[in-house]
Parts: C-alpha cells; sequence; structure tokens
C-alpha cells in the first residue's frame, strides 16, 4: 500500500515507513549534488532551513521561458557519491528525507535510524517522466557558483513515486539484496 508523504518530512512521519514500502511525496524538496553536499557537510550555511526537508540527489535540466524556470528532466543521480557527506549533512541540518538511485552506504543507514531520516530510491532513466510531477519550481541558490547541474534548485512537487530503501529504524533493502546476492553466488559457485 502506498503512503502519502507531505512537506514539511516531520520525525513523527518519517518513523512509520518502513523499508520496502512505496511513496508518494508532495511538497517542497530541494536537490543537491557533490557541490552543495561538500558544503553542508564542511559546516558551509543552507541559503534555506532543511529542517524537515528532504534532498534529492538530481542535476535537473531546466529552461526559462517567459522569466520562469520549466523542469523538462529530474532524473537521480547516483547517491552513492554523497556517501561521504549525508551522515553529517543528516545530523548537521536535520534532513528526514533523501531521495536519489543506488542506495547509500553504512554511514547512512547508521545516520537514518540515529536522526530520523529516510532513503527514497525513484526509477533512474525516467528524467521526463518524474518531471511530470515537479508543479513549481520555488527558487534557485547557487547557480552563479556552481552551475545549472550543481545549483540547488527548490521543487515544488506532487506524486513523486519512490521506495523506501533504508527505513528511519536502520532497515535497509540494499543490505538485504547484498546478503541474499552474497548467498545465491556462494551456492552457484560450490
Amino acid at each position: 500500500m502506498r503512503r502519502n508523504l507531505e512537506y514539511p518530512f516531520t520525525m513523527t512521519k518519517v518513523r512509520k515507513l518502513k523499508a520496502g514500502q512505496t511513496v508518494s511525496l508532495a511538497g517542497r524538496i530541494f536537490t543537491g549534488r557533490d557541490r552543495l553536499h561538500k558544503l553542508l557537510s564542511d559546516g558551509g550555511k543552507s541559503p534555506v532551513d532543511l529542517a524537515n526537508g528532504a534532498l534529492y540527489h538530481s542535476g535537473p535540466v531546466v529552461i526559462r521561458r517567459d522569466g520562469a524556470w520549466l523542469v523538462r528532466a529530474a532524473g537521480p543521480t547516483t547517491s552513492m557519491r554523497q556517501e561521504r557527506y549525508m551522515a553529517s549533512v543528516i545530523e548537521q541540518h536535520h534532513v528526514r528525507v533523501i531521495i536519489g538511485k543506488g542506495g547509500m552506504g553504512e554511514g547512512t543507514r547508521l545516520a537514518c535510524a540515529k536522526f530520523g531520516c529516510v532513503y527514497l530510491q525513484v526509477v533512474g532513466g525516467a528524467g521526463v517522466v518524474l518531471a511530470d510531477t515537479v508543479k513549481q519550481v520555488a527558487g534557485v541558490h547557487f547557480l552563479r557558483e556552481f552551475g545549472e547541474a550543481e545549483a540547488m534548485w527548490e521543487l515544488v512537487v506532487k506524486g513523486l513515486k519512490a521506495v523506501v530503501t533504508i527505513d528511519a529504524h536502520g532497515r535497509s533493502l540494499h543490505k538485504k539484496v547484498k546478503i541474499s546476492s552474497r548467498r545465491a553466488l556462494t551456492r552457484v559457485l560450490r
């Protein structure tokens, strides 16, 4: 059964989610890639309050038309690139939701359990379909400093579908898949 998850993404809301559950997100989310995560992890100030917010590992394709930004593609980027920063960002900025593809590592899993955060996986390769869930670009930060792909985009989404693959209790589908894959490989190699 799919759960609706609306911004603000409070600890109470995310603690109810379980690994393997499908969610539909609505409200404000913020994109972030390598440069933003490094800045935030190193103690840099966020231009927005990320408490009870979501960071989406994405560099959306945007165009400017009639003074407004329009998102043409909003696919996820590989989350594991942010692993070295993620636990620190969760702790310092009280982020409750991380969205991306490919999963995260043990440091992020432990931070999710300790600080009340979830990792949501969206489908890679579906950037145009995911862009249809973006109802508004509410703002952009670090555009001049980082460029369009690395800028922090404030997106208002509705109906962004994802799967909880790390929950706020530390349960991880990635860990389960790794264990079962090892078992299967051991059987095959015997």
